[in-house]
């Protein structure tokens, strides 16, 4: 009897932990909801598949054209540029860059019921001249939006602004390559600068070159400590330029060139450790002396100051922390390199291919079979600098562009 009941015992504990175990498994991949299938369907047939107006990309072309309803393909969270949550079967996901769309994004776009997108990518597609749709503004889970070079023109609308959980936000070079000196196609008008990023408090990387502003650099971007990339350039900004923005505690990238009426003054880096690593003031109205703190910039790997600033004085403690020109190990250089793979049929293709460049000075070529990752350069060209090149200059050997013609040096 003791034998039965400890026998029956063991069985109710099995049962316990088989249902335990049902309960908490993780549960398989759920397929994708039928009315965002639908919509991403819809999305698709709004436009002109049309190859001409896209740059070259072996992979890009196929996949909005893989989209389809048939066999095991009717799930669309296994179609190309389509990224589900695994547990709701949400689409959380649309990478359509370079994917030969033409044609117009409308209000009434089938893309807007895509309430669960956190990540919307358009960049190189060509939509027209339209407008971007205040739509935009309902996709609140957003925290990755491109909608750069792809022919959106007029008013950036005021509802981007409401995307508070943005992390990268990039409406960089909508331009119009058909006219015969070029246009910027976006603008703000309605929607100030200041408005655009108050609510933006996550953001990362922030990329509005060439879009027309036409406004001061908004003192509120000294305040996101999150920023790691800003791009200004050629938006036509004026005043002057906040210092605060030098000294983020995050920020890696700093390009503001090609804006010829912003002024501004260089910070004092003394006692401050920067993470900068590219610096691009080219065509700017920045003036006043170099100050000698700027060799703390030891991350430093393109500087671009091609401005004319006054009565420079080149101090050799500039450079002589740099240390992120100087060359320490050319055994662990790494250098530009493709790896692509596509299915062609039944069978997977591969390839892998490094980059080479031909330079051609004065009648003689130069061939470099291998290009390094990240390119190291300092442009001080044309800033009336006097006094002597510094001697810590040599240290630089990271170092594959330096100009400092045009100034007053010996």
């Amino acid at each position: 009897m003791e034998a039965s009941f400890c026998c029956n015992m063991l069985m109710r504990f099995l049962y316990i932990i088989s249902l335990f175990h049902l309960m908490h498994s993780s549960p398989s991949r759920q397929l994708c909801h039928e009315n965002e299938r639908s919509a991403l369907l819809q999305f698709k047939e709004s436009f002109i598949i049309n190859k001409s107006v896209s740059f070259y990309d072996p992979i890009a072309n196929h996949r909005v054209e893989s989209w389809t309803l048939e066999g095991e393909k009717s799930d669309c969270c296994s179609w190309d540029g389509v990224d589900c949550d695994e547990d709701t079967g949400h689409v959380i996901g649309l990478n359509l860059t370079n994917n030969c769309l033409y044609d117009s994004i409308n209000s009434n776009s089938t893309l807007f019921h895509l309430v669960h997108l956190q990540s919307l990518n358009l960049a190189y597609n060509n939509f027209n001249y339209s407008q971007i749709p205040s739509e935009v503004g309902n996709l609140l889970k957003l925290t990755y939006l491109n909608l750069s070079s792809s022919m959106f023109s007029g008013q950036i609308p005021f509802e981007i602004s409401k995307l508070s959980q943005l992390s990268s936000l990039d409406l960089c070079c909508n331009y119009d390559y058909d006219l015969p000196s070029g246009k910027y196609l976006l603008q703000f008008k309605e929607l100030g600068l200041t408005s655009l990023v108050r609510n933006l408090t996550r953001i990362e990387y922030l990329d509005l070159s060439g879009v027309n502003i036409f406004s001061t650099v908004p003192n509120i971007f000294a305040n996101f400590s999150t920023l790691r990339s800003l791009y200004l350039h050629d938006c036509g900004m004026h005043g002057e330029f906040p210092k605060g923005i030098f000294k983020l505690p995050n920020l890696l990238v700093l390009d503001i060139k090609y804006n010829e009426v912003l002024t501004g003054s260089w910070p004092d880096f003394q006692n401050w450790s920067s993470p900068l690593e590219d610096m691009t003031l080219a065509g700017t109205s920045f003036s006043g002396e170099l100050p000698a703190s700027m060799g703390n910039l030891g991350l430093l790997i393109t500087l671009d100051i091609y401005v004319e600033l006054q009565h420079l004085r080149a101090h050799s403690l500039f450079t002589r922390n740099w240390n992120a020109l100087k060359l320490d190990d050319e055994d662990h250089l790494t250098y530009i390199q493709a790896e692509i793979s596509y299915r062609v049929g039944s069978f997977n293709a591969f390839y892998w291919y490094s980059y080479s460049m031909k330079i051609t000075n004065k009648g003689l070529d130069m061939v470099y079979y291998k290009v390094q990752q990240s390119f190291r350069a300092i442009d001080m060209s044309s800033n009336k600098f006097v006094g002597e090149i510094p001697e810590s200059i040599g240290d630089l050997k990271g170092l594959h562009m330096l100009n400092i013609s045009n100034n007053i040096l010996t």
